[in-house]
């Protein structure tokens, strides 16, 4: 598997100053252009740690590989572990090792895409790093960005981290199966995400029952 790891000093952190966030926007646009160029579209997927991203990629691409090219750009810190999972579905995955910092950025996607053929690739997910802080300050190049949150992060997630929600155009509640052992309403966590953003799509999943997958992909157009 091929994997890539930021250089020193290659990532534009969050507390850099403005002219840095604009270069990784500069550059997320050049990314767009080449996905767009090759007609590929990128999902972007972020969310905390054991939220759910990489179940739902999974079950995104079980039910999509037979019909679509898929690739993935697997975003973590120093591990595979996420990566060898998606793997198990006979895609192609490019491992992206940030080291210590929390997100991926615009320039280490550039470095990625090239280890794809884009032209046989009909859609790309990429699993960012898990954190709900950083990733929304940093856009990527792609055509959509999803948050996912899981009922076992607490009633108070959305509420906590307001400006990811910002970004996104597809907000996927999972793990809705816990609700009654977490003491966490779904319908609550909904009402909070539409606080911040009365349009914004919401999507209830179960990743182990394959709940919601079907929705996802119809929103998405995939």
């Amino acid at each position: 598997m091929k994997s890539i790891k930021a250089k020193e000093g290659e990532i534009f952190d969050i507390e850099l100053e403005e002219d840095l966030l604009k270069r990784n926007e500069e550059l997320a646009e050049k990314n767009k252009h080449l996905l767009d160029k090759n007609k590929v579209k990128a999902i972007d997927i972020m969310g905390s740690v054991g939220s759910g991203k990489t179940s739902l990629i999974k079950n995104l691409i079980v039910r999509l590989k037979k019909k679509r090219c898929l690739g993935v750009i697997a975003g973590d810190l120093t591990t595979t572990i996420d990566a060898e999972r998606i793997k198990e579905e006979k895609v192609e995955v490019v491992q992206v090792n940030t080291g210590k910092e929390c997100h991926l950025d615009a320039n280490l996607i550039a470095r990625a895409l090239k280890e794809f053929d884009l032209r046989n690739l009909d859609i790309l997910f990429i699993e960012n790093v898990g954190n709900l802080i950083c990733p929304a300050e940093f856009p990527l190049g792609s055509h959509k960005r999803i948050v996912v949150v899981s009922l076992t992060e607490g009633p108070w997630m959305v509420t906590k981290h307001p400006y990811i929600f910002r970004e996104a155009d597809l907000v996927v509640i999972n793990k809705i199966d816990l609700a009654r052992a977490m003491k966490v309403s779904v319908e609550s966590i909904t009402k909070d995400v539409h606080r911040i953003r009365p349009e914004l799509k919401t999507i209830c999943t179960n990743c182990l029952t394959g709940e919601g997958i079907e929705e996802i992909i119809k929103f998405l157009s995939l």
